[in-house]
This record gives structure tokens, C-alpha cells and sequence, in this order.
């Protein structure tokens, strides 16, 4: 009969260490992301937990569906019954590993542990060690449902979902200090999402791609023919630090004091003092709202057109703007605007160049004296684009 040790093609008695080694090999190599196969990865996985355990053989799938506590049935309600109660047994073991990570930051001690679920997968949490600062917290593995605060940093290998069936369970990482980092998030294809919340309150976030989630969905009164938008926003909260992220798309906030991220669509609301884009495509309902003596930079140098004309720009003093006035400004006619580093030319900011594109400081000064775009204000309470309104649509 094949044991653990054969399904990780490891010889009896094999070292933690080329334990480890083995299945980092064969989950990069049988992982869905990179083309493999998923139910063979899901094998390697548990065999892998298995040893961690001690257990040499596999569990039989009869044994193995009963202790996971999944439940047969293909049809909604059955799904829907299934995730909540997965949901909420991963956010006890999230109580559990707060308080242990808690209870060992206080004593400045060191220590690691599995949390989570055979089905959606264990989570090893570690506090402290050498190479870590004091009260630091490790994270290895999917975060899927349930909240954690911490008094320290977290650095995280794995993604931050939330489940999709049980908002009561939404997962939510909360650091009253320290900074919250994805290690080698795009790379890794780490992502934030569907919900999830991660806020820190005295440092930084690092994150690679983010993203919500809308859907219809029927009447939940069971009205027929009636359908309702269920949004799952996914939040980021840096009030004294910089939010750092990929692409952020379908239905995200983020509020710092600086966002840094590369392109952004399909509903995404950012707050922040300075706001960096580096990507070239940002679409119509995108709204940044600028915080008193900021700044916008656009670094594209290329050309602007993935960038909305539609896209808007409010102040903290309430005037807001459309993209498109900016995009159609010259720097030459700012009151008081230099030519920036480099000469002439578009990527090197000379003062025929438009604001938008090749790094310009777009300061909230030079907004305020522009005036605002009544249009702009209107659009977010329901009214029409610029477009719309000179009959060229959206």
C-alpha cells in the first residue's frame, strides 16, 4: 500500500527538513496556477499534513470526508450550508490562534503551531524566533474566515480570503502595530480578496494583486424576477503609513496616508495624501478623494488613454474633478509650475506635457485653484459623465 512517504517520493524516515523540501518541489510542480493538476496537488498536500502529524498512511476519502466535516450535495442551499459551517469552524481556530499568538508576544517567547481545517487547508503560525522582531507574527498558509488582531507585524506566505456564504465570518487582520507584508506577493500569485479586510493601524501594507467581488443574486424575500447586488468589498486601512498593491479591481477601498498600486478598475475607491499609479489603465468608475496638501502622480510614459477621461478626482474641501481635465491641461498654464527634471519631451515632464503621465506632482493646491468640475460631483450622486452629458456616451 502507498504510504505519505511515497506519495512525496521521500524515503522512510526522511528529515522535517527534505519533508518540506519535497513538497515545496511537487506543489509548485501540480498546482492549478502553473498549468498542474489540482486533485494531485490536493493528494501531495495531505500527505504532507499526514507527516507532520506522524501519521505514515493516508486516511481513507470515507474517513477522511467525515473528520473534515464536509457535507454531501450538489445543490445551492447545500453549498451555501456547507461554507458557513467551514467558515465557522476556521474562524474558532483564527480566535484560538490570536489568543496563543497573543499570550506568547506577552511573555516574549517563541513558538509554532497548525491552526485551521484538513478541508480548506492549516495554517502554521509561529511567534518570535531570531531572524524575526519581537512579537512578530508568521503566517504560512490561506487565511479563509475570521478575525485576528495582533499587537505586531505579521508577515504572511499565503493569500487573505473571505468566505463568500457567512459575512458573519468575514475575514478581518487587524495590527495595532508593526507592518502587514506579503512575502513576494506577485511572484507568488498572493492575493487579497473577496471581502477581506486588513487594517494597520500604526505601519504599512505590502500586498500584490487585490480584489473584490459584485454579483446579482435572486431576491433574497423570494420575490420572483427581483434581483439584488450583493458586494463583497474588500477594505485596506493604513491611517499613519502606505498602502503598497498590484492591480486592484472589482470593488476595493483603500485609505492611507500614501497608495502606491499599478492599475485599477471596475469600482475602486481610494483616500489618501499621495497617491501613486504606475499602470496605465484605470477605468471610468474609479474615484480618488485627495487629502489637504497632498499629491497625484501618474507614471505612465506612455500613452494616457487607458486612463479614464472619466476616472475622478474629489478634495477634502468638497470640489471634485473629472481625468479629463487633467488630461487636457498643460503644465505651462499652472500658475507658478516649472518644468520638471530631464527637458523636454513626454515622459520627462516639459511644460508642454499635460499633467497626467511621466510623474508630474499633481498637487492638491493646483487642483483647488483650478476650481473643480461641478459634472464630477454630480456624477458620484447618480448624474452623467462629460460624455454622456455632449451625447458621446460612456
Amino acid at each position: 500500500m502507498e504510504n505519505n512517504y511515497d506519495i512525496l517520493q521521500v524515503p522512510e524516515g526522511a528529515a522535517p527538513r527534505e519533508i518540506q523540501a519535497a513538497f515545496r518541489r511537487l506543489a509548485l510542480l501540480h498546482h492549478s496556477d502553473r498549468g498542474g493538476d489540482m486533485e494531485q496537488f490536493k493528494r501531495i498536500k495531505r500527505a504532507y499534513e499526514d507527516l507532520k502529524q506522524g501519521k505514515k498512511y493516508p486516511d481513507s476519502e470515507k474517513e477522511r470526508l467525515r473528520n473534515s466535516r464536509v457535507y454531501s450535495g450538489d445543490d445551492e442551499a447545500e453549498t451555501r450550508r456547507r461554507n458557513a459551517i467551514l467558515a465557522a469552524e476556521i474562524s474558532g481556530e483564527m480566535r484560538l490562534a490570536g489568543d496563543w499568538a497573543a499570550a506568547l508576544a506577552r511573555s516574549g517567547a517563541s513558538g509554532t503551531r497548525l491552526f485551521g481545517s484538513k478541508t480548506l487547508g492549516e495554517m502554521e503560525f509561529s511567534v518570535g524566533g531570531p531572524a524575526r522582531p519581537p512579537g512578530a507574527l508568521a503566517i504560512k498558509g490561506n487565511v479563509m474566515a475570521g478575525s485576528l488582531v495582533h499587537d505586531g507585524p505579521i508577515l504572511m506566505q499565503g493569500s487573505v480570503n473571505s468566505p463568500s456564504f457567512a459575512p458573519e465570518h468575514a475575514t478581518s487582520l487587524t495590527l495595532t502595530r508593526g507592518d502587514f507584508k506579503l512575502v513576494s506577493p506577485t511572484k507568488n500569485r498572493y492575493r487579497v480578496e473577496n471581502g477581506a479586510s486588513i487594517t494597520a493601524e500604526n505601519g504599512d501594507i505590502v500586498v500584490g494583486n487585490v480584489t473584490g467581488s459584485k454579483s446579482r443574486v435572486q431576491d433574497p424575500d423570494g420575490k420572483v424576477g427581483l434581483y439584488v447586488t450583493v458586494e463583497r468589498r474588500t477594505r485596506l486601512l493604513s491611517p499613519r503609513g502606505s498602502i503598497v498593491a498590484g492591480d486592484v479591481a472589482d470593488t476595493v477601498s483603500m485609505d492611507a496616508r500614501t497608495v502606491i498600486a499599478v492599475n485599477m478598475e471596475n469600482d475602486v475607491r481610494v483616500a489618501a495624501k499621495e497617491i501613486m499609479v504606475y499602470g496605465s489603465k484605470m477605468t471610468y468608475d474609479v474615484s480618488f478623494e485627495l487629502k489637504r496638501g497632498g499629491q497625484i502622480r501618474f507614471f505612465t510614459k506612455g500613452s494616457v488613454l487607458g486612463l479614464s477621461d472619466d476616472a475622478t478626482i474629489s478634495l477634502e474641501n468638497g470640489k471634485s474633478f473629472y481625468l479629463h481635465t487633467l488630461k487636457t491641461r498643460k503644465i505651462r498654464d499652472l500658475p507658478g509650475a516649472g518644468p520638471r527634471p530631464g527637458g523636454p519631451g513626454r515622459g520627462s515632464g516639459g511644460r508642454g506635457d499635460t499633467m497626467v503621465g511621466g510623474g508630474f506632482s499633481i498637487t492638491y493646491a493646483m487642483l483647488d485653484r483650478l476650481g473643480g468640475d461641478g459634472g464630477a460631483a454630480a456624477k458620484g450622486a447618480g448624474g452623467r459623465s462629460w460624455r454622456s452629458r455632449l451625447g458621446l456616451g460612456r
